[in-house]
């Protein structure tokens, strides 16, 4: 479980993320009680499977901010996490970028009233839960995003119905959090753009770039 807040203070891994990504006194409180929210919600409803402290703060919070590494977060205006769960990548990104709009997109009711007690504990603006799912959100909906991000939760090749030609997101890109087992197939082939690795807690992960060809 969580340590009390002078006892994060001394955790190496905590300072590393607060210093990485220069996060301020707020954001850092910010983190922190989300990480207590994550803690205390997973004991009733399964979130995730990681739940002690340091493992929370790689492999979620550093894990999400990893994107802004490969692109630059301050140029975006608006991005989608698509089946956001606990709220990664989304309230991570959300928290260290203020600026940006996020659409968190759920369909479970314990998760979407977990992520909505979130968003007013934190005191987040610009930020809300669509309880839709993938299909109907790309047939339904028409939101400004300029970017969508999956921390695999759902299948690559699911994913890939948003660059189709009646799809209003067609020409957005799309970012997917992948292990090292993932291999591309003939489905998402034409959208992919490229790869990039990265290490958490020294395991190779990696981001793939998608895009429609004539995006």
């Amino acid at each position: 479980m969580i340590s009390p807040a002078s006892d994060m203070q001394m955790l190496p891994r905590w300072r590393a993320f607060i210093s990485e990504y220069n996060l301020s006194p707020l954001q850092s409180e910010q983190f922190q009680t989300y990480l207590k929210m994550v803690q205390e919600h997973n004991e009733l409803i399964n979130l995730t499977a990681i739940t002690d402290t340091e493992n929370i703060i790689a492999s979620h919070f550093q894990d999400s901010l990893a994107l802004s590494k490969f692109i630059d977060c301050n140029k975006l205006t608006m991005i989608a996490d698509v089946g956001t769960g606990g709220g990664f990548p989304g309230i991570p990104l959300k928290i260290a970028f203020p600026h940006l709009r996020v659409v968190l997109i759920e369909v479970t009711k314990k998760k979407i009233e977990f992520l909505n007690t979130v968003i007013s504990t934190l005191k987040l603006e610009g930020i809300h839960v669509q309880d839709i799912d993938w299909r109907t959100f790309i047939r339904k909906t028409d939101e400004p995003i300029d970017l969508f991000v999956s921390r695999a939760s759902l299948h690559t090749d699911e994913l890939m119905r948003m660059f189709k030609e009646n799809c209003v997101y067609r020409t957005r890109q799309l970012v997917y959090w992948a292990s090292q087992e993932w291999q591309l197939t003939s489905i998402e082939k034409p959208y992919f753009v490229k790869e990039a690795s990265y290490m958490i807690m020294q395991k190779k992960r990696r981001f793939i770039f998608f895009a429609h060809p004539a995006a």
